[in-house]
């Protein structure tokens, strides 16, 4: 039987979440930036539905296009497909491609030690990746801006009552609620009671609340909520345990780059994070970003 389509796509994951790479078979939407597109992408909508869904993918699944990149200080450009979004940035997602790129060879590889950069649609990532015996084995990246939008908001949660909740911006635009409101204890078990939570916080915020990126054009939404555990001290510096509830209503599996950023953030308006402080993001299956 002949293919009238074929897409080459090496597999990856990142502390446990999915972030695949199409490294051929699709050629580079149009688009004066990346950022104009990955708005192509999402609208037109073909390839996001063509590598997401069923019986190719799933909500599981996030998938990137790697393109040329617009700024000449960057050597790759990518388009992260996320289950609903196709966000500007997402941590977990860029260190899956980091990686495919070094391993694979389309990028050339240094070791001990590999810089380079990439184009994600928010803007320019800077990557340190670690690196033995033709393998990438941690990746170092240096986010886009991250801040506070809106710190103690009221917020009306049907069934549930004013709460109060933070907005903040991570690579990705989040609601900020804390597990202790809800009597989580951010284990294993509470994952599906926390998704459903999460998407009615979403819900209610991008109603009373919202949000609108100063930078990039369209991104006037709430993506998703941050549930956040108790911070506590861990190896010399804060930590907590988190959960990112990630459109249609699952957990992430890893801590969330973008959004341990956008705590951070938070954290640093409260005056509870220094510039140069560290902070390890923990995701309630124990994977851990640092």
């Amino acid at each position: 039987m002949r293919s009238r389509k074929a897409i080459q796509i090496i597999g990856c994951h990142a502390e446990g979440e999915v972030g695949d790479v199409i490294v051929g078979g699709v050629a580079a939407p149009p688009g004066a930036t990346v950022w104009d597109q990955s708005r192509f992408i999402a609208s037109d909508g073909a390839l996001r539905n063509f590598v997401l869904h069923e019986p190719r993918g799933g909500v599981f699944r996030h998938v990137n296009l790697l393109v040329p990149p617009k700024d000449p200080r960057a050597q790759m450009g990518f388009i992260i497909m996320e289950p609903e979004d196709t966000p500007p940035m997402s941590g977990s997602n860029c260190i899956c491609v980091a990686t495919v790129l070094l391993d694979s060879g389309i990028l050339p590889m240094s070791e001990p030690e590999t810089a380079l950069v990439l184009e994600a649609p928010a803007g320019l990532i800077h990557i340190r990746a670690e690196c033995r015996d033709g393998k990438a084995e941690r990746i170092i990246l240096r986010n886009v801006p991250s801040f506070a939008d809106r710190l103690d908001a009221r917020l009306d949660v049907k069934g549930i009552g004013t709460i109060t909740v933070d907005i903040a911006f991570g690579g990705d635009s989040f609601v900020m609620a804390k597990a202790a409101d809800f009597g989580f204890a951010m284990a294993p078990h509470e994952a599906r009671d926390i998704a459903v939570m999460g998407r009615r916080i979403v819900a209610a915020a991008n109603e009373q609340l919202g949000f609108k990126h100063p930078l990039l054009a369209g991104w006037n939404h709430i993506s998703f909520c941050f549930m956040r555990g108790e911070l506590e001290q861990l190896e010399g510096g804060l930590s907590s345990r988190n959960a990112c509830v990630v459109n249609p209503g699952k957990l992430d599996r890893s801590p969330t780059g973008t959004g341990c950023s956008a705590l951070m953030a938070v954290l640093h308006a409260q005056g509870l994070l220094k510039q140069g402080d560290g902070f390890i993001g923990r995701s309630i299956i124990e994977s851990r970003f640092y």
